[in-house]
């Protein structure tokens, strides 16, 4: 094997053709030519790519690796491991990127002196963005022996950038990489990432300068609009380098960048940085943050943090580096709303006014993935200020869902890829602007507020509230008109300060706000006729009797023999960019409409649009489930962990191919099990080989069955919907017993 060649894995091999790791195991049992492994584990073992390349060609198996596959391939399979490899990859392509006219002269070269070449020009690249070495900058200069077994993987990848651009390369096998380490890294998706961005900054007060200190792999500050200087903070030396690169490729020359690596806590980077914003996902439940030894610490200027309470560490670290009148946005764990460890710091938080917002976010918008997150919103006080009267809380950690969509236009659920963020950008930025400028609140916010006056206990609670504004503010302009409008009916309110000044000091917006898809008396009759209407559909809609029969004995064909032979298309999804809504593997599953959506900045592709008539299964879980693509769903892009399959209407029925494959037996044959989860490979599902009339007959009662299932589904989801309409109205009294 040649010195420096790239490795590659059971799993690669079967990325690089196409097929399970099932298929690669039964070649190396089968062929004895098939390449012996060179290194790794007995269980896990890894071969040289080049041989495996030329084995697949030989036998037919591959045409042409792709040039993506093949960057990703070396990268991943690097003697050094894939992350110093990324970082080699990024300064190659920050290099290629400021200079292009060099990188020609210097591929020319051998391998030995482009190694050598290279590493004084990197070394230029990175002092003209990052400052000196000497500064402490997070991302250095590989030297001539760590770039010597880069050499070919930086060739490729700068092929790759000539066609799709540096940036957009970086961004591949970055999410490459995260994408294959899930466990390694705490991600914050680019939704969440947007959202935040967009709470710290507004036409009065732009954020320019941004500080993140606690960077992960960048995705908060490379949400931001037009800053005008970057600060990161990361203690993760590997990480903080990523995320220099990542920023440097991401903006222009005219954004001073500085990324730092060291415990942000016990070494600040920044002590003298006033930022205009701050944005931080920092880590969650820390007990050793740095509690012992930082005990007097100025940056405690609202209480000095409970052991337990790391979260409250950061949110001061964070006011600390705020210009007066400068916004933090921080994500955190609902617990840090209510502990009573960290009561006094909340209350002096809120009696100073730096506190500004506490919002709900639905389960699933970020890592832990099972809880509802929190953003809090900070300003900085400064002098001259009056402290804010108020407290924004906003709820959207239970969306609202229209009780009278059919199953195909239901709103998303929460959970992980399965978050409506447009949605949730709407109604979050709505309430913070409403908030942040009275002006704006419309008339239909001001009628919800009045019409939910007459709800039992309201009006009391409103009258405290009116009385403790006027008797505390009374001269604040504006202020009575902001009382009208101070509440948004199941989303957010305006809840004054007083109200919250407790003994708990309680800040979690579900104690404060009413349910968020109550919908009243009214919308339950809806729920309720609408059910009703469904429980007589499914009756109409039950299968008929069972007719017994003998077991058939069809002669049988596999979806990749009719792959081959033209009787139908295998489409994989997951890749591409663009605008449109996607259908994800949730979607297929729950028979709901299109509620992903694709990345701004994902592999240069186009995406796999689904047509009317198109059969979609899921690879994962070992499910047996085909959805038929209909004329509402047609256009979006299919998602990941999908397989679509397109049948020529002349030789398949698509309902009958769509039947067929959600057989028990059919699925677990064409299953693949490992020790984690069930993969099915599509192409072993098997059909019978009927004539075009007969699968007709069939596709017609599979159809039927299929509109039985969806309605059975509408009709569970409405009935739950009732019955908890029906709880929260006889427990808060606008439903009556009788």
């Amino acid at each position: 094997m040649p010195e420096n060649s790239t490795e590659v894995t059971a799993a690669g091999i079967a990325r690089l053709a196409g097929v399970g790791r099932a298929a690669v195991s039964n070649w190396r049992r089968r062929h004895a030519d098939f390449p012996k492994p060179v290194g790794g584990t007995e269980t896990s073992p890894s071969f040289d790519l080049s041989e495996v390349e030329q084995w697949l060609r030989d036998q037919g198996k591959l045409a042409e690796v792709p040039l993506r596959e093949r960057v990703w391939q070396q990268l991943s399979g690097h003697p050094a491991g894939p992350v110093p490899a990324l970082v080699h990859t990024g300064c190659a392509l920050l290099l290629l990127r400021t200079s292009p006219r060099a990188w020609p002269e210097i591929t020319a070269a051998s391998d030995e002196g482009m190694a050598g070449v290279l590493s004084l020009a990197v070394d230029k690249a990175l002092t003209a963005r990052f400052g000196p070495a000497e500064a402490g900058r997070a991302v250095h200069a590989p030297s001539p022996a760590e770039l010597l077994p880069s050499v070919p993987l930086l060739r490729a990848a700068a092929e790759l950038a000539a066609g799709t651009g540096a940036q957009e390369t970086f961004e591949f096998l970055l999410g490459r990489q995260l994408d294959a380490n899930p466990r390694q890294y705490t991600l914050t998706p680019p939704g969440l990432a947007e959202l935040m961005a967009a709470l710290a900054e507004t036409a009065e007060r732009p954020a320019r300068t941004v500080l993140d200190p606690a960077a992960g792999t960048g995705a908060l500050l490379r949400a931001v609009g037009r800053p005008a200087a970057l600060y990161a903070q990361e203690a993760d030396p590997d990480l903080a380098a990523l995320t220099a690169l990542r920023l440097a490729l991401h903006t222009d020359t005219g954004c001073a960048l500085a990324a730092r690596t060291a415990d942000t806590l016990r070494a600040d980077a920044f002590p003298q940085l006033a930022a205009d914003a701050v944005l931080c996902h920092p880590p969650f439940n820390e007990r050793n943050w740095g509690h012992d030894e930082l005990a007097y610490d100025p940056r405690w200027e609202y209480g000095f943090p409970a052991r337990t309470e790391s979260e409250l560490a950061w949110v001061q670290h964070a006011l600390a580096h705020l210009r007066e009148g400068g916004t933090a946005v921080l994500l955190m764990p609902p617990a840090a709303a209510s502990r009573r460890s960290g009561r006094r710091i909340r209350a002096d938080l809120l009696r100073r006014g730096a506190l500004r917002a506490v919002i709900a976010l639905p389960a699933g918008a970020a890592p832990p993935y099972g809880i509802p997150l929190h953003l809090w919103v900070l300003r900085k006080p400064g002098s001259g200020r009056h402290p804010s009267p108020e407290l924004l809380l906003v709820d959207t950690a239970e969306p609202a869902e229209s009780p009278s969509a059919g199953p195909a236009q239901a709103a998303p659920a929460g959970g992980r890829d399965r978050l409506d963020w447009q949605a949730v950008h709407r109604a979050v930025l709505a309430a913070w602007q409403s908030f942040e400028d009275p002006e704006r609140a419309d008339r239909p916010e001001r009628a919800d507020h009045a019409e939910r006056a007459d709800r039992p206990g309201h009006a009391e609670r409103a009258d405290h509230a009116d009385h403790a504004e006027r008797a505390d503010h009374a001269d604040r302009p504006g202020h009575a008109e902001r009382a009208d409008h101070s509440a948004r009916p199941g989303t957010g309110r305006a809840v004054p300060v007083i109200e919250l000044l407790d003994d708990d000091v309680d800040l979690a917006p579900a104690r404060h706000l009413p349910p968020a898809a109550a919908g009243g008396p009214a919308e339950l009759i809806r729920v309720r006729e609408r059910l009703t209407e469904t429980l007589g559909l499914t009756g109409t809609l039950t299968p008929p009797a069972v007719t017994p029969s003998d077991p058939a004995h069809w002669p049988l064909t596999t979806v990749g023999e009719l792959a081959r032979a033209g009787a139908l298309q295998l489409r994989t999804g997951g890749s591409g960019t663009g605008q449109g809504p996607v259908l994800t593997e949730h979607d297929v599953l729950g028979s709901a409409a299109p509620s992903g959506s694709l990345p701004a900045d994902g592999p240069p592709e186009e995406p796999v649009l689904v047509e009317p008539g198109d059969v979609v299964v899921p690879v994962l879980g070992g499910g047996s489930v085909a959805r038929v693509i209909d004329d509402a769903t047609a256009g979006a892009a299919l998602g990941r962990n999908l397989q679509l399959l397109r049948p020529d209407p002349a030789a398949l029925d698509p309902w009958f191919l769509a039947g067929f494959l959600r057989g028990t037996a059919n699925n677990r044959q064409a299953s693949s099990y490992a020790s984690t989860a069930t993969r099915l490979d599509a192409r072993r599902l098997q059909l019978p080989r009927l004539p075009l009339a007969e699968q007709q007959r069939y596709g017609q009662r599979f159809r039927a069955l299929a509109e039985f299932e969806d309605a059975l589904r509408l009709a569970g989801r409405l009935g739950g919907q009732l019955v908890q309409g029906m709880y929260d109205g006889l427990t808060d009294g606008t439903v009556a017993p009788g």
